[in-house]
């Protein structure tokens, strides 16, 4: 595809990644939300790549990157991600993760800290469970004839009504991102949700850490938001008047709100 660059793992994986920016900038690495993209991003990228040196990638399982069977671990995710760091000879990065991306910034903020300047958090939690529930999104996936179903309760929980009925090119793009996501890819990342569990080890991130809410959101509600910001040493907390996807559904202030935490004060 158009833009994009591939790398294989150490357990075999491609993942898709692209690089936008001057290459003398600062390093901010992106990470997407379960079904989607790294076009998740794409509204940001003018903004953020005139301070940036910006890199997205597809996570495992997702958009161009390689679907592996099985269950995902958060662990793995984590590893993609350094491994990609490493095979692009970048030592530290910004990184801004939501959702499951956001997932996996806790994940490094953890265990890579030296890798980790600054870290941005939207919109996820430091636990979803219980795992039954995951376990009955992940048979009803697999076995569920096509993405239709899954796509548009996805939208239900992403989007605000009222943006939902005017549609457009924003909802229409994200609607293909699912109906374009391997079923496979996505119950292995509800495993590697299911599975997880950061509560008390993300008492040990020190990076500067800033963690966005959506005062709507039904499926990282504000008070996880929260209670991240309360665990992280110093983290600063900012609610947003939205539902999931905070950076399509304000993106002024999103922006506004992430470039000034990572830009020199």
């Amino acid at each position: 595809m158009q833009g994009l660059s591939f790398f294989t793992t150490g357990d075999g994986v491609r993942i898709a990644y692209r690089m936008d920016g001057d290459p003398s900038l600062p390093v901010l690495v992106l990470s997407n939300s379960i079904g989607t993209t790294l076009h998740m991003w794409d509204g940001q990228i003018p903004a953020l790549s005139r301070h940036f040196r910006v890199l997205r990638f597809d996570t495992r399982g997702h958009g161009a990157s390689g679907v592996p069977l099985g269950a995902y671990s958060l662990d793995r995710l984590g590893r993609d991600v350094v491994e990609l760091l490493d095979g692009l000879k970048i030592r530290r990065a910004h990184f801004l993760g939501l959702s499951l991306g956001g997932f996996i910034g806790q994940w490094l903020g953890v265990h890579v800290p030296e890798r980790i300047d600054r870290l941005v958090l939207a919109n996820t939690s430091a636990y979803l469970g219980p795992a039954r529930q995951w376990d009955e999104r992940i048979a009803a996936t697999l076995q569920a004839p096509d993405m239709t179903d899954t796509a548009e309760t996805f939208l239900g929980n992403w989007f605000p009504a009222a943006m939902l009925q005017v549609g457009g090119p924003v909802i229409d793009a994200f609607r293909a991102m699912l109906l374009a996501t391997d079923r496979q890819g996505l119950a292995g990342a509800f495993a590697a949700v299911r599975d997880t569990d950061l509560r008390r080890t993300i008492a040990l991130i020190d990076a500067p850490t800033l963690v966005i809410t959506g005062r709507d959101d039904t499926v990282t509600a504000a008070i996880h938001g929260a209670e991240i910001a309360a665990t992280v040493p110093h983290a600063e907390l900012l609610e947003l008047p939205v539902v999931h996807l905070s950076n399509v559904e304000r993106p002024d202030e999103f922006l506004e709100a992430v470039q000034k935490f990572l830009l020199p004060r």
